[in-house]
């Protein structure tokens, strides 16, 4: 049929020309801890990640006087600059930004912050206590031994005590099987890979996945002139604003975002919930699946498979919106009772957006015919752990955890979804999940002392 013979492609296999330079290399950080030369060097605690989790369980260590080194694959909050695309802003808005310690302090608090900002904003946190990040440093193994943790880097290997994971559930695109399918000659990419439309080859696009990244894609290529198709899955349908405030903002006074792990139904369940349909413009714009369509990007339904160039989808469209509607409504009762509860008299009458009617989509493309020259799997992401060497992950491959604390004692992981609160992959969840978290090591180590303690 003309298909791709080889097998299904890893992220390596799908980079772009552009993302093999956009990184400048710097020499790594040293760390403050003195060490002899050649001896193997010692901290109490290692994190792995220099994002907004690791960066914020540093703060909340040095804030207990815990010494540690955080150890980071490239630069720090190296995802926000080599694994976005240009015209990306923060999908919540500038006050959101908080980390312990610090905070957005800018003069656009109801804005969304461009990459470049956020960028500059998490260099600036760094380096507002001297976070002990050991940069350019990729971990190979992290296994346990006696009183603590071994991790070997390609910068020589660290010992600790006590050992935090924190490199974020967006590491690994989940790219689908279908495309091994996908006819030789169309260009592959996850968002990580995405730049601009204009560096996209020639031809109409595929975008499989309509949550946050699928639908602001989808909506900015077609905005560039190209012929999109988006292929929608389950979503989560909600308006920018609401009654005059943000959405965000809603969802922070209710308590949604704060609610806890160990609170809810089926936390398995809540952990595989899409992300919200936002995006963050600078005229705060409301963003859905109808909106596109009336803008021109053709609708389908689930991807289910792709055969001899042809890509089949589910006749499920119509259904995946009325669901998506429903739950936006139960959310919105909420917000609206909360208002009604604290008398909030003076708010705009609610609106709601009208219903979004779009029928079954299309059931089929053919991918030659309809001269695609892209196809975006904005699929989501999937737990990659291949270097930890700790009997702590099922059999998808994640983390075995509860509440961000690990099977092994003296180990922990942050930035999971719903790690402990519903906001925890946001910028502003990891902050309260890292004073959380550092309560954990801190009671392992004293357990730990009063052991030896006694022993001696």
């Amino acid at each position: 049929c003309g298909a791709s013979s080889s097998p299904q492609p890893d992220i390596g296999a799908l980079r772009m020309p552009w993302s093999e330079h956009d990184r400048v290399l710097r020499p790594a950080s040293c760390h403050p801890l003195a060490r002899k030369p050649g001896t193997m060097p010692h901290t109490t605690t290692i994190i792995i990640g220099a994002g907004a989790a690791g960066l914020a369980t540093s703060r909340c260590l040095s804030d207990r006087g815990i010494d540690h080194v955080v150890l980071e694959r490239g630069r720090v909050a190296n995802s926000w600059k080599t694994e976005r695309w240009d015209s990306l802003r923060l999908l919540t808005p500038n006050w959101m930004t908080r980390l312990p310690g610090f905070s957005y302090g800018g003069p656009d608090p109801d804005g969304f912050m461009t990459m470049p900002e956020v960028s500059s904003f998490f260099d600036a946190y760094a380096r507002s206590f001297k976070a002990p990040v050991q940069e350019e440093t990729t971990v190979l193994s992290a296994h346990q031994h006696e009183g603590g943790y071994t991790v070997a880097t390609d910068q020589g290997t660290w010992r600790a005590r006590t050992m935090v994971v924190a490199t974020g559930a967006c590491s690994t695109p989940n790219i689908p099987a279908a495309s091994s399918s996908v006819p030789g000659g169309i260009v592959q990419i996850a968002p990580t890979q995405y730049r601009n439309a204009k560096a996209l080859p020639p031809g109409g696009v595929l975008v499989v996945g309509a949550s946050a990244s699928g639908l602001q894609l989808a909506d900015e290529i077609r905005r560039a002139g190209r012929d999109v198709t988006l292929a929608v899955g389950t979503h989560t349908r909600l308006p920018r604003t609401y009654r005059g405030r943000d959405m965000q903002w809603w969802l922070d006074v209710t308590g949604t975002l704060d609610a806890r792990y160990d609170e809810v139904r089926d936390i398995a369940r809540a952990r595989r919930e899409p992300s919200l349909q936002l995006v963050g413009t600078e005229d705060h714009r409301t963003l859905d699946l109808g909106v596109l369509a009336a803008n021109g990007v053709r609708l389908a339904g689930r991807l289910t498979g792709i055969d001899c160039g042809t890509a089949s989808f589910a006749g499920d469209l119509q259904d995946q919106v009325d669901t998506a509607e429903a739950r936006m409504h139960r959310l919105l009762d909420k917000v609206d009772a909360w208002a009604f509860m604290n008398q909030m008299v003076d708010i705009p009458p609610a609106d709601r957006g009208s219903e979004i009617a779009v029928g079954a989509g299309l059931d089929s493309l053919d991918l030659r015919r309809e001269n695609i020259g892209t196809v975006v799997w904005a699929t989501g992401f999937k737990p990659h752990y291949p270097w930890l060497d700790l009997p702590v992950k099922d059999e998808r491959g994640g983390l075995i955890h509860d509440g961000g604390v690990l099977p092994t004692p003296g180990a922990y992981v942050m930035g999971l979804p719903f790690m402990r609160r519903r906001k925890s992959t946001f910028i502003d969840g990891a902050g309260d999940d890292a004073r959380d978290i550092v309560t954990h090591p801190a009671a392992h180590l004293d357990a730990t002392a009063s052991k030896l303690a006694a022993a001696s």
